[in-house]
């Protein structure tokens, strides 16, 4: 693996799903939905909320790097992961830590192959709690609305985009980072608090979150990094526990 630089000094990208398997991935953690697997059914829109988590370093002097987001586009089509899709427009928050364990927070939203665009005057603290809806208005055009709802500062952006709307997710992802000397390297993965995501939808209504659609992310010597937990009882939330095998589901709100 390439040398992580510092934050400042780095850009991420988020990227569609790197798959190991039908439910482990090389940089995805949580929940992606397909139109196979939902019988034809395509994503206009997504919605999720989830609490920032705080970051800490997991190795000391290591510049680490995560991203917590929704979106449309780049997962698993069918069930068993043997489709994929290569369109992707997300939204969402960085828990970086740069190499002296200084964490830092912040907001952004991309559709591939652009880059990713940081989102300006738009404070993220760990703790806060952030809702992000991305929907397709008129064919072809689609809005994407980030709300700090503990700060109360809400972004919105609105371009056009050609999406195969095949499918929908909501992610804890290790980025790709690249480095002012054009390194590339996926990671290194942080130690996050528990990631909670609430009021997941897509099309306006419940997502509707089954087991079998929870993703699990590992390294490349098949470690784990990150583990989604059962979804919450009305089925439209979940947690993301770092670091381990196993997570609790988190109580419905």
């Amino acid at each position: 693996m390439a040398s992580v630089a510092p934050a400042s000094q780095v850009a991420t990208l988020h990227r569609p799903i790197v798959k190991v398997g039908a439910n482990k991935s090389n940089n995805w953690s949580g929940y992606n939905q397909g139109t196979l697997e939902k019988n034809g059914a395509q994503f206009t829109s997504v919605d999720g909320s989830w609490t920032v988590p705080t970051a800490t370093q997991h190795k000391a002097g290591e510049a680490e790097y995560s991203a917590t987001w929704v979106g449309i586009g780049g997962g698993c089509v069918d069930a068993n992961c043997t489709v994929t899709d290569f369109t992707l427009i997300q939204a969402g928050t960085s828990q970086d830590v740069d190499s002296s364990g200084h964490a830092s927070y912040s907001a952004w939203w991309e559709i591939i192959p652009a880059p990713s665009m940081p989102i300006a005057n738009f404070a993220v603290n760990a703790g806060d709690s952030i809702h992000v809806n991305i929907t397709e208005g008129t064919p072809g055009v689609w809005t994407i609305t980030v709300q700090n709802l503990t700060s109360g500062k809400t972004f919105t952006q609105t371009a056009p985009y050609a999406s195969t709307h095949a499918t929908a997710e909501w992610i804890e992802e290790t980025p790709v980072v690249i480095d002012n000397s054009g390194n590339v390297s996926v990671g290194p993965y942080p130690s996050l608090s528990t990631v909670t995501f609430d009021n997941s939808k897509t099309n306006g209504k419940p997502a509707g979150l089954v087991g079998s659609e929870r993703i699990q992310l590992v390294d490349s010597n098949g470690a784990v990094l990150a583990t989604p937990s059962a979804p919450d009882s009305d089925a439209d939330g979940f947690n993301v526990c770092s670091f381990t095998g196993t997570c609790g589901a988190p109580a419905s709100s």
